[in-house]
């Protein structure tokens, strides 16, 4: 009886094992609308509506597995958006796929679908042994005019836009349109291990990686994602980037409010455990330039208040970002550094965080805490560069998610 008992466990042991899987995180992009971006689009921009064309674009997994699912979000658009073929592959080379790596996506059991304005669609879970930290291209043709697209602009990956057509199974695309946003696109998830994890990185374009070095992964949380996945204590996290070049906590503009889009970018991200929050420093520069959102040191605590408190409520822990120095940046006030300096403060001894990353002291010059380290200010005295970065990144300490995999 007992020889039978322990035949019978080692049978179900597998099946146990399955059950305990789930779905998480492992890239996102939080979506914008077109009319939401900063500035005048560059001469050499591509259009403002799909119509009759394919989309090859290109995303960095930060957790493997063996099956996955994608995302596709219609936020801002106007009317019904028809998604007539889509495709996910692992990524060879610039446009050029693994063919024998190449899913056709389906929703619903059906190849296309229809996403109504506001709305997101899931596709259907495919089979793919997806590596960690590797490429996936994921193309989707877009039968009819879209109108102005669901975007993130700062995707600082090459995504390719095909002439009229379905090219959605193609090898490789040719004769394409180039730009370095995301469209449609806002999620993959992969079926992983009950103690896989995400970590949900909050925050504005120091977050989102801006004038880092394109296509090479080298915004912070892609740096991160690659200092959890070589250590074996913490190689089950995942990172998803959900930063907003140009966002603010408490004022729409490039992107909606961070307090508006925290339940979509972070509450309904799956797997999340911990987020990190770096806020506020578009918040106090802007106020400069438009009087009638001028934001004052206490409203920003008040906002990143409300962070945590809507963060624990969900049992998800929050590491604070101290704000990086600016002096020099176009939007520079004396006025705003003493915002910054007791924002900074409230971060570091308010005891409301469940831990505190310091990257103000990571990246400020020590001969002038006002300003970003020379060698680590890419050109505008406000954003790190790729070794910047790096850095911010290694202050992380991994103990902090090691306890949720020391198990395995």
């Amino acid at each position: 009886m007992i020889r039978r008992l322990i035949v019978l466990a080692l049978l179900m042991a597998p099946i146990f094992a399955l059950a305990q899987e789930h779905w998480v995180a492992t890239w996102a992009a939080s979506p914008q609308a077109m009319r939401g971006l900063p500035g005048a689009p560059p001469a050499n921009a591509p259009p403002a509506n799909f119509d009759n064309q394919t989309i090859r674009m290109i995303v960095r997994t930060s957790l493997g597995g063996r099956r996955l699912r994608v995302q596709f979000s219609n936020d801002y658009g106007t009317s019904a958006l028809v998604l007539g073929a889509a495709h996910v592959a692992l990524r060879e080379k610039a446009s050029a796929i693994v063919p024998t790596a190449d899913r056709a996506l389906a929703f619903n059991g059906k190849a296309s679908t229809l996403i109504p304005p506001g709305a997101l669609v899931l596709s259907d879970p495919v089979d793919l042994d997806v590596p960690a930290l590797s490429d996936l291209a994921i193309s989707v043709y877009l039968p009819k005019e879209t109108g102005s697209p669901t975007m993130h602009a700062t995707g600082l990956h090459t995504t390719y836009i095909s002439k009229a057509g379905d090219f959605t199974a193609a090898p490789a695309l040719s004769d394409t349109m180039t730009s370095q946003s995301w469209y449609f696109v806002s999620g993959v998830d992969v079926l992983a291990p009950a103690d896989a994890a995400t970590i949900v990185a909050f925050g504005d374009s120091i977050t989102d990686g801006a004038t880092s070095t394109v296509d090479t992964n080298s915004s912070w949380p892609s740096f991160l994602a690659q200092r959890l996945h070589a250590n074996p204590a913490t190689a089950y996290w995942s990172v998803v980037n959900q930063g907003i070049s140009g966002n603010r906590l408490l004022h729409d503009g490039a992107g909606v409010a961070a307090l508006a889009r925290f339940d979509r970018d972070v509450l309904a991200q799956p797997g999340v455990r911990w987020i990190t929050v770096m806020l506020g420093i578009n918040d106090i520069g802007f106020g400069t330039r438009q009087p009638n959102e001028v934001v004052t040191a206490d409203e920003i605590i008040g906002a990143l208040h409300q962070v945590v408190e809507r963060a624990h409520t969900h049992g998800i822990k929050v590491i604070g970002c101290t704000l990086t120095p600016y002096e020099g940046a176009a939007y520079y006030s004396e006025a705003g550094e003493v915002a910054r300096q007791a924002v900074n403060r409230w971060i570091r001894t308010s005891g409301g965080f469940d831990a505190v990353v310091d990257f103000d002291g990571v990246v400020q010059d020590r001969s002038n805490p006002k300003q970003i380290r020379p060698d680590f200010n890419i050109r505008d005295h406000l954003h790190p560069n790729d070794a910047g970065y790096k850095a911010m990144a290694e202050a992380i300490d991994l103990s902090l998610f090691a306890p949720k995999t020391a198990s395995r």
